[in-house]
């Protein structure tokens, strides 16, 4: 079981193959979170026609793959996977490459990633959501499922063959992609209006029924660290911490302040604690979240949390971790 260290991962998306590359240029491509909000902002949908990371079962019912982004309108469900990557994409049968330019004062170095093939990934994910409305009770027709690929950094540059592929969409394209959500929005309020046999696009009732099933489709648990990183992944216990996922949401991690005074104390072998503060799911109101429960650990206790790509469980120190939101 692997221990924290080389483990940290960024809330940002995409494979291990490309990011390497980020720190070699000096435009940003911007996390999930802050381009979530540049989606909402641009296509001017409600916050519950936006999905963010669905974790959709397959046929098998495993959720490991889970989809970035899901636009939900009358005129179909876009599911979207987005990308951080630099350097020049092409595709090579089963696997895609990025060519990446290292340069230095004295030389340029220029190394080819290989990854796997996003758009197979996004449309496989695309199928699965399609699956899983079917057996959920939402018959909904595969034509109105809409799978995409968006390249979120300028430094990103796509081969002649994959820029005629629709369903890429590249950084220079990003803002007119979202701005025809907001184009069509009257049109599709309308369509969802009348019966989806003569529009051709989803009904009220189909919508009301797919965000119904959306809703209770889980995400990653998210893992927030004192050093300011963020893991995705599934929160797998504590040995000290006993908790019910259906009524807790958060954990709050604060370390416990010893005194000078005590330090008297941590020679007789008292530990360092950490305190882990549990408020109860949806209670949120004006005066904060209310409590469920109250734990104090020792700091070196490990919390077991499986980070998302991983296959095996990680152990970080609760004295590491600043809070845990847990998904449903």
């Amino acid at each position: 079981m692997p221990q924290l260290g080389s483990l940290f991962t960024q809330f940002h998306l995409g494979s291990k193959a490309s990011e390497s590359a980020q720190s070699q240029c000096p435009h940003q491509a911007p996390a999930l979170p802050d381009f979530l909000q540049h989606v909402r902002k641009l296509t001017g949908l409600r916050k519950e026609d936006v999905y963010c990371n669905l974790r959709i079962p397959d046929q098998f019912q495993k959720t490991n793959d889970d989809i970035n982004i899901v636009i939900f309108t009358g005129q179909g469900i876009f599911c979207i996977d987005v990308k951080p990557w630099r350097g020049t994409v092409s595709a090579h049968n089963q696997n895609w490459h990025v060519q990446v330019k290292e340069e230095d004062q004295n030389f340029t170095n220029t190394r080819i990633e290989q990854t796997e093939d996003p758009l197979k990934a996004i449309m496989t994910k695309t199928a699965n959501l399609c699956g899983h409305l079917k057996r959920s009770g939402v018959s909904v027709r595969q034509s109105l499922f809409f799978s995409r690929v968006i390249f979120l950094s300028p430094d990103c540059e796509l081969d002649e063959e994959l820029k005629k592929k629709r369903e890429l969409v590249s950084h220079s394209q990003i803002d007119d992609f979202l701005r025809s959500f907001r184009e069509g929005y009257i049109a599709w309020i309308s369509d969802a209006l009348t019966p989806s046999w003569l529009s051709g696009h989803l009904s009220y009732r189909q919508m009301e029924s797919v965000r119904e099933v959306l809703k209770g489709v889980g995400t990653w648990d998210l893992m927030r660290l004192h050093c300011g990183e963020q893991l995705k992944g599934d929160y797998h216990g504590c040995q000290y911490i006993a908790l019910d996922r259906q009524e807790t949401d958060t954990l709050e991690f604060s370390r416990v302040k010893i005194l000078s005074a005590d330090s008297l104390w941590a020679l007789l072998g008292h530990a360092p604690q950490v305190t882990v503060k549990m408020y109860k799911r949806g209670s949120q109101s004006w005066l904060g979240k209310s409590l469920n429960a109250t734990a104090t650990i020792p700091s070196n206790t490990f919390v077991i949390f499986r980070i998302s790509g991983e296959e095996t469980d990680a152990k970080i120190p609760a004295n590491t971790i600043h809070s845990i939101t847990l998904s449903m």
